[in-house]
């Protein structure tokens, strides 16, 4: 096979409809834009306007405060873990970490960190290193008889 034998598959590229080329391409005049209106002019921008009334979104009031910068984190709950322990996808006997985590299955992403809550029941002597937990996560984890270090956020509720 040589440069100029190369070509994509069948199918895989397909051709841009050319619009108002004339009658025998099939989108010619109007090219597909109807009659007149503002739509069929250029530089359109309609988004939220409602024809000179008072759009819906200053319509309705505004209340709180969304934080620019506020931390998302992925929740496991003591439930999930304790199922996963019984399952055998997460060796209790190993220091369990956010990539441990990740890595068996029961967080897809960490986000800005995992934080574990004290939903469910936990039989496991577990060893866990997160970002952050409950104060019932962190409790109900030492009286089953393991620990639980949260490393970078507070251990507040």
């Amino acid at each position: 096979m040589k440069l100029h034998e190369l070509r994509d598959n069948p199918g895989a590229a397909k051709k841009s409809k050319r619009v108002a080329r004339g009658p025998g391409s099939g989108k010619g005049k109007t090219a597909g834009r109807g009659i007149k209106g503002q739509k069929s002019r250029s530089g359109v921008a309609i988004g939220g306007y409602e024809g000179g009334q008072m759009p819906l979104y200053r319509r309705l009031p505004k209340r709180g405060f969304n934080k620019p910068n506020a931390k998302h984190f992925t929740v496991v709950n003591l439930g999930q873990l304790q199922a996963f322990v019984d399952a055998g996808k997460l060796d209790a006997k190993i220091d369990i970490t956010e990539d441990v985590l990740v890595e068996a299955g029961i967080v897809r992403r960490k986000l800005d960190g995992v934080r574990v809550l004290a939903k469910g029941e936990i039989k496991a002597k577990l060893k866990l290193a997160v970002t952050g937990a409950s104060k019932a996560a962190i409790a109900a984890v030492e009286k089953a008889g393991g620990s639980l270090s949260v490393t970078v956020a507070t251990a507040a509720e």
